[in-house]
């Protein structure tokens, strides 16, 4: 599950959105970590992550796995959000949290570190 996970965030760290699409469940729900909320579904995911990315630049690179009591897959990751002139606007450390319907993403979770 890891190697599938990094693979994860090396596709959206390349703005490859089908590879990431390709990851979810058709209903995902997905935090809108951007302007608060969540998303549902793939066409409501990638119209997100395309508004994000025409305004800032986020890279967000896993440091840690872990798997919680109920299944759920915690990952530590490292986020750099930059503007699109390339000044910081964030950096920092903050944990994403998975839940799986078979081999796809049914949900992801923001949890501050």
């Amino acid at each position: 599950m890891t190697d599938r996970l990094a693979a994860l965030y090396a596709a959206f760290n390349e703005r490859d959105v089908p590879a990431v699409l390709a990851a979810l469940s058709p209903e995902v729900v997905w935090p809108n970590g951007w302007e608060g909320g969540t998303v549902h579904g793939h066409d409501e995911v990638a119209a997100y992550w395309r508004r994000q990315w025409a305004e800032i630049e986020p890279t967000v690179v896993p440091t840690a796995f872990a798997t919680e009591p109920d299944g759920r897959v915690a990952v530590t990751v490292h986020q750099v959000v930059r503007d699109k002139a390339g000044s910081l606007l964030a950096d920092q450390t903050v944990t994403h949290v998975y839940r799986f319907e078979g081999d796809l993403i049914a949900e992801m979770e923001i949890r501050d570190s």
